[in-house]
């Protein structure tokens, strides 16, 4: 039998069967260590810098190990990746196949019970629900969908050619938490996400996202079974955003929009109801209908007492109207629950009952937490208000429930540490005595990239700061012939920027402009990989999990240092408890979330050997300021100047020769 360094090394498996392989000692020692981790079940936490090859180096000890593994990602993209190509190609090479799963959301399947509530009732149910009636011809994305509910296994609706997630018609179609009827769901035995569950339960590998394994590491889903309960081994790639996730999932949200859907789904539910009671009880779905009002009622009183204005405000700054609000509809939520319990037991009714208890509860918590256990905050949109409660601190609960569940548990991402320290991720997730590998990446940071700081740049804070931002990147832009990303911290200053450029290139730009917003994000991707020499502009979306390799991207501008905004209730909460409790929150909070996303946003120029390219940082406090070294010291290390004719160099020497030669025939 083959062992790792024979796998990964010079005509191995890995090198014969893959053309792209290439020997990286960095991804065999990554490798030995997962490796370890399984063998003995013990918590690992793992930097792998950019070109690690950080996937195969935990799949190969996966696939030997002969465990029973589950794979978590951070995107829905690399899901797909794993599952159709990197899964395939390892065990093929090693001669080693297993089951393999895919597992999804819940509302990326279709919903058999909502389509037949849609077939049956279409008409009677937009009446109640105040939708407009949906087009019903041969040719409609329902009729289409119709069509293949019949013949598909998965019930994936990525199969249905044409339908976009944005399409109204996938919300009906779908089922959430709030909707699902569970076990009580007549379609049970053909459910389609109950059957992705069965599969699932039944492979060696199986595939997830952080928020599918969030959801059951929280015991969020019920009736479809434990999936961790039944593995040996988790590894969580893109690790760097489980402590994020965990703090929403393991505290309390409720949305006016939600609970609008499910007081739907209960009038759909009560539209048919009179058919399965006796003629004796028709009185009591008429009593849930009265309470629905109620609900209804309450919910609208509850939006009163909140801003008229959009954004997002401190729960203290609202806290008596907005409690008492609050309380009247967690009471009247308990008596639709009672009502639906009465009027269908224990059918779909009693159901979505216990869903409408369990909100009252999130509600009741979100209003009468302690102010140190966790910061609420109300958002309110163009879609209604949002109550959420985030804890200050998950550390226990999540160790306590990593250790409860056994096995290894695998954290890898390329942006966990701060500098050499781990403090900070392990810390946020109780596994300070988990140990800890740092691999640096492979690639030659300082001879395939310059790291410019321009000099007397304004403070951030100052008036035209932006529009010198974008001064300083145009003559950048024009010696890297395009091929850029501009990085915003914000959507204000990111359309600042949009319209400066706009009005300095006139109609015709030399280069094609993206703009966040401006189109879905994985199309502006797509066509600024085709361009080549394209200039996108983009906000946080676009700091990770973003992977454009080769000359395409030879520039990234970042704006300023990326400290979360103190004026968000949120982040202002979190800063007045750790300060409240003696700690220093620039230093422990503050500080190392910057220089982590600031370590994301750099992350994206260099992708493979071959890539060349410049970052530039406009924001003068990375030279200006002390704690300046803290974010030089999570960055690759980067030849460092602050000469502008020296980058501009670079980036002529490295600048894609056709582009050079294209600008140059359209230039005045």
């Amino acid at each position: 039998m083959l062992d790792l360094e024979d796998i990964f090394g010079h005509d191995g498996p890995l090198e014969r069967a893959l053309p792209d392989f290439r020997v990286r000692r960095e991804q065999l020692r990554m490798a030995e260590r997962v490796a370890d981790a399984l063998r003995t079940r013990e918590s690992l936490v793992v930097e792998a810098g950019t070109g690690t090859g950080k996937t195969f180096a935990y799949l190969v000890p996966a696939l030997l190990s002969g465990k029973r593994v589950l794979i978590s990602t951070g995107t829905r993209t690399l899901q797909d990746q794993l599952f159709a190509k990197d899964l395939p190609l390892v065990s093929a090479a090693l001669g080693r196949p297993s089951r393999v799963a895919l597992l999804k959301g819940r509302a990326n399947y279709l919903c058999r019970h909502a389509l037949t509530r849609l077939q049956d009732g279409g008409e009677q149910l937009a009446m109640l629900t105040g939708e407009a009636p949906r087009p019903r011809g041969p040719n409609s994305m329902l009729a289409r969908i119709q069509r293949w509910a019949r013949t598909t296994r998965s019930g994936d609706l990525a199969e249905v050619r044409g339908l976009s997630d944005t399409n109204a018609v996938w919300a009906q179609v779908t089922s959430t938490r709030d909707s699902c009827l569970g076990l009580r769901c007549p379609e049970i035995s053909h459910c389609h996400v109950a059957g992705a569950r069965r599969e699932a339960l039944d492979a060696d590998i199986v595939i997830v996202n952080h928020h599918l394994l969030l959801a059951d590491l929280a015991l969020k889903e019920d009736g479809f079974g434990d999936l961790l309960g039944a593995s040996d081994a988790v590894i969580l790639d893109e690790a760097h955003q489980i402590p994020d996730l965990a703090t929403q999932f393991f505290g309390s949200l409720i949305s006016s929009r939600n609970l609008e859907n499910l007081l739907q789904s209960v009038q759909r539910e009560l539209a048919v109801a009179p058919a399965r009671v006796a003629p004796h009880d028709s009185a009591r779905p008429a009593a849930a209908g009265e309470a629905v009002r109620d609900v209804q009622e309450a919910l609208l009183r509850l939006r009163a007492s909140c801003p008229a204005t959009a954004g997002r405000y401190p729960w203290t700054q609202l806290q008596s109207p907005l409690g008492e609000a609050a309380q009247a509809l967690a009471q009247s939520l308990q008596q639709l629950c009672a009502a639906l319990g009465a009027a269908d037991t224990p059918g779909p009714l009693a159901q979505l009952g216990e869903r409408m208890a369990e909100l009252a509860g999130n509600l009741e918590r979100i209003a009468a937490v302690e102010s140190q256990d966790g910061a609420r905050s109300v958002e309110v949109g163009a879609r209604g208000v949002t109550l959420s409660l985030m804890p200050f601190d998950i550390s226990e609960r999540f160790r306590s429930l990593v250790r409860s569940r056994g096995g290894a548990w695998i954290f890898t991402s390329a942006t966990l540490s701060v500098g050499e320290e781990f403090g900070h991720f392990t810390g946020r997730l109780g596994l300070e005595e988990s140990p800890t590998l740092r691999i640096e990446s492979p690639f030659d940071h300082e001879r395939q990239s310059l790291l410019y700081l321009p000099a007397s740049m304004p403070e951030p804070s100052a008036p035209g700061f932006v529009a010198t931002v974008i001064a300083t990147a145009v003559p950048l832009i024009e010696a890297a012939a395009g091929g850029a990303f501009v990085l915003f911290t914000s959507h204000r200053a990111l359309a600042q920027g949009a319209a400066l450029l706009r009005e300095r290139w006139g109609s015709e730009p030399p280069y094609r402009l993206l703009v966040q917003g401006e189109g879905p994000r994985e199309r502006l991707l797509q066509e600024f990989r085709a361009d080549g020499n394209a200039v996108l502009l983009g906000t946080a979306s676009f700091w990770e999990g973003v992977d454009v390799k080769g000359e395409a991207l030879r520039l990234v501008v970042i704006e300023k240092l990326p400290f979360a905004s103190p004026e968000d209730p949120l982040v202002r909460a979190r800063i007045e408890h750790l300060t409240a409790n003696g700690g220093n929150a620039f230093r422990d909070y503050q500080l190392p979330e910057a220089a982590l996303a600031l370590k994301q946003g750099a992350g994206r120029l260099i992708r493979s050997e071959d890539d060349y390219g410049v970052v530039v940082i406009c924001d003068p406090r990375v030279t200006g300021r002390s704690y300046g070294r803290v974010f030089l010291a999570a960055l690759p290390p980067m030849s460092v100047t602050q000469d502008r004719d020296e980058t501009l160099r670079f980036l002529r020497a490295h600048a894609p020769r056709a582009a050079v030669a294209r600008v140059a025939l359209v230039a005045p």
